[in-house]
């Protein structure tokens, strides 16, 4: 008797398994068409909507306007920079005024040289070059070079630091720096005629003033001589380079 009770138990329990297992599979099936149908509706989505869908969605940069419309630019000045702004405001007022068409003047309580759009700004983009033309000259520039900002529209500015190139202190960040100007800035003044560019030393910063590809290779001349190479051997690579840029155009 025990033995049919541990056979029918046994037998109970292999039977309540059963539905189970099959249950398991009647989903694995139910499943597989649902697969296949979102795998049809993926392939009824065009590829535009797919792109539209997977582009992210970032929202519109917020202007800096005025209450009656009018966009403005706000360009810091630093201490050291406030007797050559006064001694050169009319070269920078005249051409921001008259052949720009904008307003400009000088916040002595935020100690910033702000420019905005007025009735006779003709074009929008004027701004924009007009801020990057004062900043050219807060960096250190001379007002006829940052006015090459205004007239030519593929001139930029590349700034960087000393340390960025390689890591000096005290005297050895001195030597890389009077390696960079040369001896009455002669290396300098090299580099800035070989490279058709401009160079401004502030102190450990260098900002460089040129075409794309010049800039390239005005800051390449220069990091090897931060690095330590004598001003002979870039000279000789640097006359090359610009020689094969020439050939080029």
């Amino acid at each position: 008797m025990e033995n049919e009770k541990a056979k029918e138990g046994g037998g109970e329990e292999f039977v309540q398994t059963k539905p189970r297992k099959a249950l398991k599979r009647k989903m694995d099936v139910d499943e597989t068409p649902d697969a296949g149908d979102s795998s049809e509706v993926m392939e009824d989505v065009s590829t535009e909507q797919m792109d539209t869908l997977l582009k992210p969605a970032f929202p519109p940069l917020k202007k800096e306007k005025l209450a009656d419309g009018t966009e403005i630019r706000k360009v810091p000045v630093p201490r050291h920079r406030y007797s050559p702004l006064k001694e050169n405001w009319m070269k920078i007022f005249e051409p921001i005024v008259e052949h720009l068409k904008l307003q400009v003047r000088f916040n002595l309580k935020t100690r910033c040289v702000e420019i905005r759009t007025c009735k006779d700004t003709v074009d929008i983009q004027n701004l924009q070059k007009a801020a990057d033309f004062v900043r050219a000259f807060i960096l250190g520039f001379e007002v006829e070079d940052a006015l090459a900002l205004v007239r030519l529209d593929d001139l930029f500015i590349d700034s960087f630091e000393v340390t960025d190139v390689k890591m000096l202190k005290g005297d050895h960040l001195a030597r890389a720096i009077g390696r960079v100007a040369g001896k009455g800035g002669r290396t300098k003044y090299t580099v800035e005629n070989v490279t058709k560019t401009r160079i401004v030393l502030a102190d450990s910063k260098i900002h460089i003033l040129g075409s794309y590809q010049n800039i390239a290779i005005a800051r390449r001349a220069i990091c090897n001589l931060i690095m330590g190479s004598p001003p002979n051997k870039v000279y000789g690579t640097l006359r090359s380079v610009a020689a094969r840029a020439t050939e080029r155009f």
